[in-house]
């Protein structure tokens, strides 16, 4: 295995190999042992200056990846776009541009547009990490969700993954499905016929509208939040009707004659698509995938960064 990213940025899981996808992991161990100590930075980013550009809302993410970057000991530069002059009419390659002028290495940016991130690392000189591009990727969730699966398995290849819920308006349900099969998952989407893309298939998943079926079938079953400010129509009647339906409570999981891994890349609607004693559960790894966020999200950086040495 070649121990370098082949790529300069991280767009989209699309884009990687499967080796890259493994070499983020093996860092990601190391950097889970050193934050796990009780000092726990290392001078690893110390020269490198990170500008975190968020156009849309997020706590985790962009916590995340703040830690990520002081555990490292980089500058940070943070701009969210409403406090910013984007909600006075500039581009976004002007934000950009200003934010390059001051020397900044590498962006960190979530925003609405797909492709967004695409667009600017073909016209800034800085290495991109993508935080999530409208409801294209979020290519760093996937690698922290399948990393979870590993630790706690021990392996993702031949393991059954069902992802279950708003398919169509989310980025981590598309860059978990690219990951995963690349890591030799079989995997199967799981929701209401409104909120399954109708090609997707192509993209070699499974398709099942019974949950029952799906956690039956699966080994891991990650639950997705309904994505409701996506939504510019009604793709179901009621949240009531969807939780009686594709709601995960312990009821359900009472029902299967095996014990499944369950997870949930946040913010967690309770009592929606999961309630709050499956998601404080033994059955659950959700806060997890909170702690391998960092140490993942820091594995990215560092990867990146060294390819600049």
């Amino acid at each position: 295995m070649s121990k370098k990213f082949s790529q300069p940025h991280l767009l989209g899981i699309k884009d990687i190999t499967r080796d890259d996808i493994e070499l983020v992991f093996e860092t990601a161990d190391n950097f889970k042992a050193i934050i796990n100590r009780p000092i726990k930075k290392v001078p690893s980013l110390r020269d490198v200056t990170v500008a975190n550009i968020f156009f849309e809302n997020s706590t985790r993410t962009r916590i995340s990846f703040e830690l990520a970057q002081k555990r490292l000991s980089a500058d940070i530069v943070n701009l969210t776009a409403s406090s910013s002059s984007v909600s006075k009419g500039e581009t976004l390659i002007d934000t950009v541009n200003n934010i390059l002028a001051m020397k900044v290495d590498m962006v960190v940016m979530r925003h609405p547009a797909p492709g967004a991130c695409q667009f600017l690392a073909k016209h800034v000189d800085a290495q991109i990490i993508n935080a999530g591009d409208g409801t294209h990727e979020h290519p760093t969730q996937a690698l922290l969700d399948a990393y979870s699966i590993r630790e706690k398995l021990g392996d993702v290849k031949g393991k059954k993954i069902v992802i279950v819920g708003d398919i169509t308006h989310s980025r981590v349900a598309l860059s978990n499905i690219y990951c995963l099969k690349k890591l030799g998952a079989e995997v199967m989407v799981c929701g209401p016929t409104t909120l399954i893309p109708k090609h997707i298939e192509s993209i070699g998943v499974k398709v099942e509208h019974d949950l029952m079926k799906a956690l039956n079938w699966c080994d891991v079953a990650n639950m997705l939040r309904i994505q409701l400010e996506r939504q510019d129509i009604k793709y179901f009647p009621s949240l009531r009707e969807y939780s009686m339906l594709y709601g995960l409570n312990k009821e359900r999981l009472d029902k299967l004659n095996k014990e499944i891994v369950i997870m949930h890349p946040g913010p967690i609607n309770r009592g929606v698509e999961i309630t709050s004693d499956v998601a404080d559960s033994a059955h659950s790894i959700i806060l997890d995938q909170v702690e391998n966020g960092v140490a993942t999200r820091m594995a990215v950086m560092y990867l990146l960064a060294g390819q600049k040495g």
